[in-house]
């Protein structure tokens, strides 16, 4: 065997950088849980991981399309804005009309399948939107996001007039946001599971996961190649806009309310799992699979502080720092690594 064959084989054999990303990640990740079980009393039990599962899954599947989007080398903001405006679309067309009552109790008194695909509809424009500044007009993505996140709250606003819609609506409207399967487990974590499994498929197995690995390594390449670079950033930016709607949908199903405040941040912790889990924010480089564990490792913090009874303001610059610092750390490893 020559030497260069030698090299080849060891080179193959090398854990590549995704990989090695990730397993850093799942190692901070036990780590974080070991710590919070030391220094919190009964921290380390089955209703804390099934806490975790229940107050993390939005956030899992909209950091899905997130990962998509920044991988390629975009941003998407908007997500936070079309979580509020599509549980108040979904309320609005399915309360029932009743005159004499506030604009807040009464809507159009649709049947509520109907209205579930009339707002996610309206997520689906705001996709459209960012699709067409961002891939067509070249406008970068953080502003245009930005913009949309604030339309989208604008119609939230709007529709609740700064308040919520809860009157008038008919049963169905609380049933998928408090199913639960398996016992405790919400249908909305089976639901945040089976998408990250299909997430996972097409990132790692189809033709579409590798272009847009691909777009994010290497644009005019990418183009050249014959890949329709701006038509699969518009199908990433309205799947992205589609996962945003549906957990929009499920969350006011939640708490049978469509509340304007709704999703205030949320694009910030999306963005904040999708780099802890590993994905540049230079694009070309990142996994769902780390967003995942990103997700769970913000999870873990934010219960923590929790428990230790810190006061709001201060859990989130502990979350910030953490971030700051894990992502400084990702970088010094991988520069490390391939010196």
């Amino acid at each position: 065997m020559t030497v260069n064959k030698r090299i080849d084989l060891l080179g193959r054999g090398k854990m590549s950088n995704e990989s090695f990303i990730n397993l850093s990640m799942l190692v901070v990740l036990i780590v974080a849980f070991a710590l919070a079980s030391i220094c919190i009393p009964r921290y380390f039990s089955m209703d804390i991981v099934l806490n975790l599962l229940a107050n993390n899954w939005y956030i899992v599947i909209l950091g899905i399309g997130v990962t998509f989007l920044l991988i390629t080398g975009n941003f998407d903001m908007s997500v936070g804005g079309i979580i509020a405006m599509s549980g108040a679309l979904s309320a609005y067309f399915c309360q029932t009309q009743q005159e004499g009552f506030s604009e807040l109790a009464t809507g159009l008194g649709m049947d509520y399948g109907v209205s579930v695909v009339l707002a996610l509809l309206g997520s689906l424009v705001i996709g459209a939107i960012n699709a067409f500044f961002i891939a067509k007009l070249k406008v970068a993505s953080i502003i245009v996001t930005l913009g949309t996140m604030s339309i989208a709250r604008g119609v939230a606003e709007v529709l609740t007039q700064g308040a919520q819609r809860s009157a008038g609506l008919p049963d169905i409207y609380g049933v998928v946001g408090n199913w639960t399967l398996f016992g405790p487990i919400k249908i909305a974590v089976v639901i945040a599971l089976v998408l990250v499994l299909l997430a996972l498929f097409v990132e790692k197995k189809t033709t579409f996961g590798r272009r847009t690995y691909l777009i994010g390594a290497n644009q005019q390449a990418a183009r050249l190649s014959g890949i329709k670079v701006e038509r699969h950033i518009t199908l990433l930016y309205l799947l992205s806009s589609l996962l945003a709607g549906i957990t929009g949908i499920i969350l006011a199903s939640e708490s049978r309310a469509a509340i304007s405040t709704r999703g205030e941040g949320f694009e910030f912790n999306a963005l904040v799992v999708t780099l802890l889990g590993g994905t540049s924010i230079n694009g070309g480089f990142g996994s769902v699979a780390g967003t995942v564990v990103g997700a769970f490792i913000l999870g873990v913090i934010a219960s923590a502080a929790t428990s230790l009874l810190l006061r709001p303001e201060w859990q989130f610059i502990l979350k910030g720092v953490v971030t700051f610092f894990a992502i400084l750390a990702q970088r010094y490893a991988l520069d490390k690594r391939n010196a």
